[in-house]
């Protein structure tokens, strides 16, 4: 039981759409104009849904430039400049507040592990689990550092600030922590059955500190995964998780993220989630709570029916 949270993008043309700017659009590679939403999602053995969406307004939107776009959008007037990893932090923060839909662990995209804030509002969530993406230049220590207090004078008054031991190491990138590490560290998993047989990745834990503002913020797990060949390629990610986490537990983390792929896929492809020609802010919401919906109610008949039916999109028809 997992809740997802990730991005995804409406590419549209014009200016007048809501929140439209250009800006990266992941589902072509590159920066276009479109809207951006985010999305949370669960999983379950039972199968996967959204459960909220946010759509995200540039900065930009909120000048006094963009007035006239803000009214013919409808903007409600309480609206405010959001930072993604803010939006998704409250919709995780309400679904837990709610306490309807029971989730141990938590799934996100590297622009939620690199906001401080939004791991923090996940580590205030009581006996909640994150697995979050992180870049490759994330800078930590494997072995957490010595500090020391020094002081030092400002405007004559003494005072005093934490820092770094003069005999601490300097941190390194995870990327460097997964060049240099022996095979002995490497274990061999599969995640999941393709077209062409299994498909397996070299897994390694590590407990690592990371780097904030230029000093150890916290001890969590690096999990690495490593593509099998001559030239590997290394997907990172820091969790929360207890010492005595498996690497089990690891490998099926990151391989779940593809639920809520499917659940975009499936929209769009399926329910329309991207056919749509409404400007307005409330239009867009009406529309993405329409596909969800939607998307909920064809995955339950599924449930229902079991193996009646071979594919439940036909029954929308």
């Amino acid at each position: 039981m997992v809740g997802l949270l990730r991005l995804t993008h409406f590419v549209k043309k014009g200016k007048d759409s809501a929140g439209v700017h250009r800006q990266y659009c992941g589902s072509i590679g590159k920066v276009e104009n479109c809207q951006v939403g985010v999305f949370a999602a669960y999983a379950s053995a039972h199968g996967y849904a959204v459960l909220d969406k946010r759509l995200f307004v540039p900065e930009e939107w909120f000048l006094e430039e963009y007035k006239e776009r803000r009214e013919k959008c409808a903007f409600p007037e309480e609206l405010t400049f959001k930072t993604k990893p803010q939006m998704a932090s409250e919709m995780l923060t309400e679904i837990h507040k709610q306490n309807i839909i029971p989730y141990k662990y938590i799934v996100a995209d590297s622009i939620y592990g690199h906001s401080p804030d939004f791991i923090e509002a996940a580590e205030k969530l009581d006996g909640k689990i994150y697995l979050v993406s992180i870049a490759s230049d994330t800078q930590c220590w494997l072995k957490e550092p010595v500090m020391m207090v020094k002081q030092y004078k400002y405007k004559g008054e003494v005072r005093t600030k934490t820092v770094l031991e003069d005999t601490a190491k300097n941190p390194i990138p995870v990327q460097e922590i997964a060049s240099n590490l022996n095979e002995y560290f490497w274990y061999r998993r599969k995640v999941s059955e393709g077209t062409k047989g299994s498909i397996e990745y070299d897994f390694c834990k590590k407990r690592v500190t990371l780097l904030k503002d230029g000093l150890p913020w916290k001890t969590v797990w690096l999990v690495i995964r490593r593509t099998i060949g001559d030239a590997p390629t290394y997907t990172f990610f820091i969790s929360n998780a207890p010492e005595n986490t498996r690497l089990s537990t690891f490998v099926w983390l990151c391989g779940i993220r593809w639920a809520i792929e499917q659940c975009f896929e499936e929209g769009k492809t399926e329910l329309g989630m991207d056919h749509y020609e409404v400007r307005k802010y409330a239009g867009w919401n009406h529309r993405m709570l329409t596909v969800i919906l939607a998307h909920f109610f064809l995955w339950h008949l599924k449930i229902r029916l079991g193996k009646k039916s071979s594919s439940y999109y036909a029954l929308a028809a």
